[in-house]
């Protein structure tokens, strides 16, 4: 018999919804443009059993894949698991047979060896897949309209690594997906993996190199010529995981890297350039681009440890004042004979993560950025529990031309989830579309999908779709337009 512990990652909002489901015609506030025609995708974790060892993080739940379909004004959903061999192997058993985050050390014997990929951190779209994303496993592919789970892939065969990143990039000059994979030869190893995979499915290139220690290496960058990837120090080793305790852990004594990759096909890990800088704690990644030699990479800075469920490795006790993240620009130069960076500058005063661009801009110069804000100047009052460990009270817009900031709070006892950008078509200009993101009514324990005009989020939300149930807090999401998924005959 399955029960959840009262604990807070099962309680309150994050109760287990376990919920797949099909809902025509979602109820409408407001108006969804005609002319809105596809699919936002996005993932939460939700665990199928109760946790084995009787309690768990949040993070280690089943993946739960929700699609919204814009077709016509109207709105539907349809929510499904994304069967990994994880969730098959429990399901036939009827409990929990994987133990604790990242710790195969604590799995039923019954499944030691076998993938532990939760497909649980984000839902992607390409080449007419749709991908369903952890960063400790292969690809988990499913079928972008019905939803229904294929399985992983290896590309053919041709990947070796036994990772892909949660995060790829598509470079809007190739159509190419970009990506990566850390921990590439097993649980804790330093070794990385550099994709690159062509809309039909084929990998092109798959370099090997090793990173300068052990690290969550969470997102990363592209630009025309280069891929970046930061390596901050939440690490881990197998003394942590003998001991039972979480996975990562952030030492504060380890300098941040930024590794340096030419995207050439005939590059190797030698000519991978590492720059230095001291601590600091960085996860996602609004954008970077190039200015001739120099290279601007784009993400929310903290000065320590964001996340509190994976501690200080030294045992110093978490730090809210010094867990503020905001976007700052780190500035190395190729013709520099120095390994330090030229300039680490703050672009805004709001405190903020989930960084997100218009996606046609990737790896170029840019305009626009949207974030999750903490805006400490609001209440807050927690009715009905709490969807994640920060409050994103706030969505945030900044004009990286202008320096004009736009905020929206959706008010004291809710919280938003990561904002996905919509072109309004693909010879849109940049930021001339939608934000999409979704709304967590945290006493009415229920969830809203908001529509903003991207440029104009202060007005609020042009749409509020009525979201029947409550949708867990989610990590990532993306859209994809009918033509992009085989719903174009369809609408």
């Amino acid at each position: 018999m399955t029960h959840f512990p009262d604990t807070p990652s099962f309680t309150g909002f994050n109760t287990p919804s376990r919920i797949e489901a099909d809902i025509a015609d979602l109820d409408v506030k407001g108006a969804v443009p005609v002319e809105l025609d596809g699919a936002f995708y996005r993932v939460q974790p939700d665990p199928q059993f109760a946790p084995r060892l009787g309690d768990d993080i949040a993070f280690n739940g089943d993946g739960m894949i929700t699609m919204f379909r814009f077709h016509g004004g109207r709105v539907d959903f349809r929510q499904r698991w994304a069967k990994t061999d994880k969730w098959r192997l429990e399901h036939d058993a009827g409990h929990a047979l994987f133990g604790a985050y990242r710790n195969p050390l604590t799995d039923d014997d019954s499944v030691k060896g076998r993938i532990r990929g939760t497909a649980n951190t984000n839902a992607f779209v390409y080449g007419g897949k749709l991908y369903a994303l952890k960063e400790d496993s292969p690809a988990l592919v499913m079928d972008p309209a019905t939803l229904e789970t294929e399985g992983y892939t290896w590309f053919n065969g041709a990947m070796t690594g036994q990772t892909f990143t949660a995060h790829p990039k598509v470079d809007p000059a190739t159509g190419d997906m970009i990506a990566f994979g850390y921990a590439a030869k097993g649980v804790l190893t330093r070794d990385m993996t550099y994709y690159v995979v062509s809309p039909d499915g084929e990998l092109k290139q798959e370099l090997w190199f090793e990173l300068p220690y052990y690290a969550m290496m969470h997102d990363f960058a592209i630009t025309p010529d280069y891929a970046l990837f930061h390596v901050v120090p939440s690490t881990s080793n197998w003394e942590r995981l003998e001991k039972g305790m979480p996975h990562f852990g952030f030492d504060t004594t380890l300098p941040v890297y930024l590794g340096v990759l030419p995207r050439r096909a005939d590059a190797t890990a030698e000519d991978i350039r590492w720059f230095r800088r001291d601590n600091c704690f960085a996860s996602h990644v609004m954008n970077a681009f190039q200015d001739g030699t120099r290279i601007h990479f784009d993400t929310p800075e903290a000065k320590n440890n964001m996340f509190p469920f994976f501690p200080d490795i030294h045992g110093a006790p978490f730090n809210p004042m010094e867990a503020a993240s905001f976007l700052t620009r780190w500035t190395v130069d190729m013709a520099s004979n120095s390994d330090t960076f030229e300039s680490v500058e703050r672009l805004t005063g709001m405190m903020g993560e989930f960084p997100r661009i218009d996606d046609r801009r990737t790896g170029l110069p840019y305009r626009y950025g949207w974030l999750l804000v903490i805006d400490p100047a609001k209440p807050v009052e927690l009715k009905g529990g709490s969807a994640g460990g920060m409050i994103m009270n706030t969505l945030g817009l900044i004009d990286h031309e202008t320096g004009r900031e736009q905020k929206w709070w959706c008010g004291p006892v809710s919280s938003l989830q990561e904002p996905c950008f919509i072109p309004r078509g693909p010879g849109a200009a940049e930021g001339d579309g939608w934000i999409v993101q979704v709304c967590n009514r945290l006493e009415e324990h229920r969830s809203d999908l908001l529509l903003f005009d991207a440029l104009d989020i202060e007005k609020g939300p042009i749409a509020e779709v009525r979201i029947p149930i409550r949708l867990r807090f989610g990590l990532h999401g993306n859209w994809a337009t009918a033509e992009e998924i085989g719903l174009a005959e369809a609408a």
